[in-house]
């Protein structure tokens, strides 16, 4: 079975159903609480790495100093070959190893459910190519990817943050959003903290639970896709589908 090394940055963060429909389609998950002081591999000996969110800059090393093993993987991953999957904060230490830029506290904040745009550059994609031109994901962030790495390919955007979804090379992907997260991790967010930012916590539980039938179909396919490309298969091979 194909093998993944999964790097958890908070309590809160874990790979959520996103890991859930990996494991169901043939992949098997290494959960790393490296926020818990779980030792990261020295070198990457599985098939592939996934990056969960957290409330870190990529380098901020004081604070989260398992960050610069992880993007000594992700630098490996992407020297081999390997598929690299960056949720949030991971799709933000992706953009950092291959080049690109973050700012903390950057543009607009992005809380709860969100429409995203397919870009036209997403057509060939193997993971977004197809999707609808407009779907939702929760969002909880406040930095953000300010400028792509060389060469990347550019496939999602929102109203406030233009870079929702991007790939490095042919198989290491980085997204701003939270495909792992429905509406019931939106429950466990502080909600003097959202409404700090003038958010109303009840009105983005429904707005979450109204969107969350045709996002989780969505983000399962991108689920199932990433699994394949883990696998080694690609568009077109048999229990490959959109």
């Amino acid at each position: 079975m194909a093998r993944l090394l999964v790097v958890q940055n908070g309590p809160g963060g874990g790979p959520g159903r996103f890991g859930d429909w990996l494991v169901a389609d043939g992949v098997s998950l290494d959960v790393v609480r490296a926020y818990a002081g779980a030792p990261l591999p020295r070198r990457l000996t599985h098939d592939g790495v996934v990056v969960l969110g957290g409330g870190y800059l990529p380098g901020d090393d004081v604070r989260a100093p398992w960050l610069a093993p992880t993007r000594a993987l992700v630098a490996e991953a992407l020297e081999r070959g390997a598929p690299v999957f960056g949720i949030c904060l991971g799709g933000q230490l992706l953009a950092h190893v291959a080049g690109g830029t973050v700012r903390g506290e950057h543009g607009e904040p992005e809380f709860g459910s969100t429409p995203l745009t397919l870009r036209p550059g997403a057509g060939d994609d193997p993971l977004f190519g197809g999707l609808p031109e407009r779907v939702t994901a929760v969002e909880h962030h406040v930095d953000a990817v300010t400028a792509l790495p060389p060469g990347a390919a550019w496939l999602m955007e929102s109203e406030r943050c233009p870079y929702q979804a991007f790939r490095v090379g042919d198989r290491a992907w980085g997204v701003q959003f939270h495909p792992e997260a429905g509406a019931d991790r939106m429950r466990s967010w502080d909600p003097q903290r959202l409404r700090a930012r003038g958010l109303d916590p009840a009105e983005l539980c429904r707005r979450a639970e109204r969107d969350e039938p045709a996002a989780e179909a969505v983000w399962h396919g991108v689920a199932r896709r990433f699994a394949a490309v883990v696998r080694g298969r690609g568009r077109g091979e048999p229990g490959f589908s959109r």
